[in-house]
């Protein structure tokens, strides 16, 4: 809010640069500072002078790459925003990969760009985080959009959910040890029942044996 205020009375809006080529420093720095309402007032090698000069200079904006020796620009964004959560940062980066994409926009990344965009592109993506608005790189924001459309996996049912009430009560007796006849006469059912619902539940759990079924109803909790 304060960052609009002053904005909105003509002070510039203070920019912090922080990447690890020089280059890429000195070229950013020489033509934001062309643009009206603008102003680069640091530039950090890595993640860890980059946050002493965010404490120094209380930037706006940070463009923030993201692969730097030590501190990296994801752990570097999300130190910055616990220091400074109005504070915006905007990733230029060279790499759309999901180890770095996903993770720096999770850690609080307000826009990201890459390296390729126009001066005039990361100049419009600075004044309009400061209105609020998130700018994304259109190969980024087609992988985010295909990630979010990728069908989620079914979850896995355990095997002993498709047994009936019935099955359940027979697995219960099969787990204590009981003959089909003794489970028989606990159930009040017939002999020929309970071997039906026997062949039915190591069906249904994939084991072949009295044995195999009652090692798997004591290692679920299903035994009495």
């Amino acid at each position: 809010m304060e960052a609009v205020k002053r904005m909105e009375i003509g002070q510039p809006i203070k920019v912090l640069l922080v990447d690890d080529h020089e280059m890429v420093r000195i070229g950013l720095a020489a033509v934001l500072d062309t643009e009206d309402g603008i102003e680069v007032v640091g530039e950090a090698s890595n993640g860890i002078e980059g946050i002493r000069l965010a404490q120094a200079y209380q930037p706006d904006v940070v463009l923030m790459d993201l692969v730097m020796d030590g501190m990296d620009g994801v752990e570097t964004t999300r130190r910055l925003l616990e220091l400074y959560p109005d504070c915006k940062v905007i990733v230029l980066t060279s790499f759309i990969d999901d180890s770095k994409l996903y993770p720096v926009i999770e850690a609080g990344a307000f826009s990201y760009l890459l390296k390729t965009s126009r001066a005039t592109e990361i100049a419009e993506a600075i004044r309009a985080a400061m209105r609020g608005q998130s700018v994304l790189e259109s190969q980024v924001a087609a992988k985010m959009m295909n990630r979010f459309r990728q069908p989620k996996a079914e979850t896995v049912r355990p095997p002993h959910e498709q047994l009936t009430e019935r099955e359940m009560d027979v697995l219960k007796c099969v787990a204590s040890g009981l003959s089909n006849q003794e489970i028989a006469d606990r159930l009040f059912i017939g002999i020929k029942t309970v071997k039906f619902h026997v062949t039915n539940i190591f069906a249904k759990l994939g084991v072949e044996d009295r044995t195999q079924a009652a090692i798997y109803a004591h290692k679920h909790g299903l035994a009495e």
